[in-house]
C-alpha cells in the first residue's frame, strides 16, 4: 500500500530504537529525573527515584523469597495504582515476564490464565484476595497482596473510589500469611520493608516482557507473547506521533492491564520520564478535577469515558485548557460527541486501532488531519493491507476485506499454541502478515475504516467479549436449554451483550433473574444486559446455530 499523503509533517517513517528493555526505560528516567514526580495518586506523589527504589526492592523479594527466575511468568492482578506500576516493573527487573490479568476476571477466568502460562506467583490487590485464595497452594505458590490506599499518604479533597476507602480483609488473620523466614504469602509493605536487593539484570530487548491474554472464538484464553523490543516500538512510535514529551502530564484512566492503558499511558510515561496522574476507578468529575489541578496535557480515553465526561453537569467550571492531545480506540467515537468534545476542549479526538496481538496501536489518525470514526493510517515501520479473507488477494481502495498488519509490534505468537499461532498469520507477496479478523477498507488517502468483524466478537466499552464464552457459562443455568449471544447497540458502551435464550420445558425464570445469576458467574463486562426469550434458535441443515441471522435481526432492530 502506498504511503498516505497525510503522513504527519516532519515525522520519519522509520523509527530508530535504542537497544533497551522496558525496565531500562525506568532506569534511564530515574537517572535523568530522580526528583521529578513519576506518579500523582489522589493528592500523594511518588518521585522517579522512589519508584525505582521500590521496584528494585520488590524485584529482590520476588527473586529471593518467591524463587522468580529469568523467563518465569508472574501474574499481575490489580487495578490502577502505584502498586500496579511498581509490580509491573519489579517483575521485569527480576528478569521475568508480566502476565496482566483483568481485575474483573472471575476465579475461573484467573485459574485458566494462570494454569495456561504456568505462573506460580501473583501480585494482587487485597479486594481480589477472595478470588485468588482458592488457587493458593494448588496453582499459585506465592502471593504478594497490596492495599492501594497505603500509597495515599496525604489528606485529599478528591473523591475516592470505594476500593480506597473500604476496609480490606484482615490478611494477617489468614493462615496463609506467615512471618517465617520464607513466607508464601505476604502483604505488600512487608515485601518492600524486607529491603532485598535483586541479582544482576540480564534481560535483553528480545526477551519476553509481557503476555496479555485474549479470548479465542471458543472462549479459551490465549496469551500473546511480546518482547521488550516490540513493546518499546509502540511506546516510542506513539510518543512521537502524538507529540508526548518528558514535560507531559498523562492522565491514566484506562486500565493498565489493557494494552492501551499499559502502553499508551504507563509505559509511554516511563519511557519519556513524564508524570502520570493515576485513577484507580473511573469517575468523570474527578477526572475533570485532576486535569485542572495537575495541568494534564495527554489523555487516552475510550468513548464510554468521554460520554460520561461530557455529561458532567458543571464541566464548564473546570479549566481544561491544558489538554493538548486527546485520543483512544476500541470503539468508534460518535460524531456528535466528537464535535462537542472538540468545541469544549479545543482539540480533536484522535482515534487509533490496535490489538492485544500488537500490544497497542498499529494505526493512528494524524493529529492535525484526524478523521472521525476512522482507524487512521499505519504508524512508523508498519504496513497494512486489505485482502479477500478467502483468497488473500489484495483488494482495491474502498473494497471491503480483512485488514492485515505487519510491523515490529506484532506478537511472537500465542503462548503454548503453535496451531493458533500458525493460523494467525498469512503470507502475501512474500511478506508475513497478522490476520486481524476485522473487516474494513482503505481509501485513496491511505486511511483505514472498520466495517465489521470476520469472527464473532462484541466490543463493549473497549472490552472484547467472545459470545461463545458467554454462551458456555449460560448453558450452566438450570433453566436454560440453549442460548445465542450477539452484539446489541448501546448508546453508552457502543455495543453491549444480548442473549437469545431458549428455556427448558417447564422452566419459569425472568430475564432479570438470568442477568442476576450471570453476575455471580462471569466478569461484569461479559454479563448480558439484555435477555430475549425465543422458542428456538435458527439452525442450518447440519444443525449449526445461525448466529449471523440473529445478529442481523438485532442490527435491523
Amino acid at each position: 500500500m502506498k504511503d498516505s499523503p497525510y503522513w504527519p509533517e516532519g515525522l520519519a517513517h522509520h523509527l530508530s530504537l535504542p537497544q533497551a528493555t522496558l525496565y531500562d526505560n525506568l532506569q534511564a528516567s530515574a537517572t535523568r529525573y530522580p526528583e521529578k514526580t513519576a506518579i500523582h495518586f489522589y493528592g500523594s506523589a511518588m518521585t522517579y527515584s522512589q519508584l525505582r527504589k521500590e521496584v528494585d526492592t520488590l524485584a529482590g523479594f520476588l527473586q529471593q523469597r518467591c524463587g522468580v527466575a529469568r523467563g518465569d511468568r508472574v501474574a499481575l492482578y490489580m487495578q490502577n495504582s502505584p502498586q500496579y506500576v511498581i509490580g509491573y516493573f519489579a517483575i521485569l527487573r527480576a528478569n521475568a515476564v508480566v502476565v496482566p490479568t483483568n481485575p474483573m476476571d472471575t476465579p475461573a477466568d484467573l485459574r485458566r490464565i494462570v494454569e495456561d502460562c504456568g505462573a506460580t506467583v501473583a501480585l494482587l490487590g487485597d479486594e481480589l484476595f477472595g478470588n485468588v485464595r482458592p488457587l493458593f497452594g494448588e496453582v499459585l505458590d506465592h502471593m504478594i497482596v497490596a492495599r492501594y490506599a497505603d500509597y495515599i499518604r496525604e489528606a485529599t479533597d478528591l473523591p475516592l473510589p470505594a476500593v480506597l476507602t473500604a476496609a480490606g480483609p484482615d490478611l494477617e488473620a489468614h493462615p496463609e500469611f506467615s512471618a517465617t523466614v520464607s513466607p508464601k504469602a505476604v502483604c505488600w509493605h512487608a515485601a518492600i520493608e524486607a529491603a532485598l536487593q535483586p541479582s544482576a539484570y540480564v534481560a535483553s530487548p528480545d526477551d519476553l516482557a509481557v503476555i496479555p491474554y485474549t479470548s479465542g472464538t471458543t472462549g479459551a484464553p490465549k496469551g500473546c507473547m511480546h518482547t521488550h523490543r516490540g513493546a518499546n516500538h509502540v511506546v516510542a512510535a506513539s510518543a512521537q506521533w502524538c507529540h508526548v514529551s518528558s514535560d507531559s502530564v498523562i492522565l491514566c484512566t484506562m486500565p493498565m492491564f489493557h494494552v492501551t492503558g499499559m502502553q499508551h499511558t504507563m509505559n509511554t510515561a516511563i519511557f519519556l520520564g513524564a508524570t502520570m496522574v493515576v485513577m484507580t476507578r473511573w469517575n468523570s468529575r474527578c477526572a475533570a478535577q485532576l486535569i485542572e489541578r495537575y495541568r494534564v496535557r495527554y489523555w487516552s480515553a475510550i468513548s464510554t469515558m468521554m460520554i460520561d465526561f461530557m455529561s458532567v453537569p458543571d464541566l464548564d467550571r473546570f479549566d481544561l485548557s491544558s489538554i493538548e492531545f486527546l485520543g483512544g480506540g476500541g470503539a468508534a467515537m460518535p460524531k456528535t460527541l466528537a464535535q462537542r468534545m472538540a468545541a469544549r476542549l479545543a482539540v480533536p479526538y484522535v482515534e487509533g486501532y490496535g490489538l492485544s496481538e500488537t500490544i497497542g496501536a498499529t494505526h493512528i489518525n494524524p493529529p492535525q488531519r484526524s478523521r472521525q470514526q476512522c482507524l487512521g493510517i499505519p504508524i512508523q515501520d508498519t504496513e497494512s493491507i486489505v485482502v479477500d479473507p478467502a483468497t488473500f488477494e489484495l483488494l482495491d481502495t474502498h473494497s471491503t476485506g480483512e485488514i492485515l498488519v505487519s510491523g515490529p509490534q506484532v506478537f511472537a505468537g500465542y503462548w503454548g499454541r503453535p496451531d493458533a499461532t500458525r493460523d494467525a498469520f498469512v503470507d502475501v507477496s512474500g511478506k508475513r502478515y497478522l490476520r486481524t479478523g476485522d473487516l474494513g477498507y482503505v481509501d485513496e488517502d491511505g486511511y483505514f475504516f472498520f466495517v465489521d468483524r470476520l469472527k464473532r466478537m462484541i466490543n463493549a466499552s473497549g472490552y472484547k467479549v467472545r459470545p461463545a464464552e458467554v454462551e458456555t457459562v449460560l448453558f450452566e443455568h438450570p433453566a436454560i436449554q440453549e442460548a445465542c449471544v450477539v452484539a446489541a447497540r448501546d448508546a453508552r458502551r457502543g455495543e453491549t451483550v444480548k442473549a437469545f435464550v431458549v428455556l427448558r420445558a417447564g422452566a419459569d425464570v425472568s430475564a432479570q433473574q438470568i442477568i442476576a445469576w450471570a453476575h455471580d458467574h462471569m466478569a461484569s463486562y461479559k454479563i448480558p444486559t439484555i435477555v430475549e426469550f425465543i422458542s428456538a434458535l435458527p439452525r442450518t441443515g447440519s444443525g449449526k446455530v445461525q448466529w449471523r441471522l440473529l445478529q442481523e435481526r438485532e442490527n435491523g432492530a
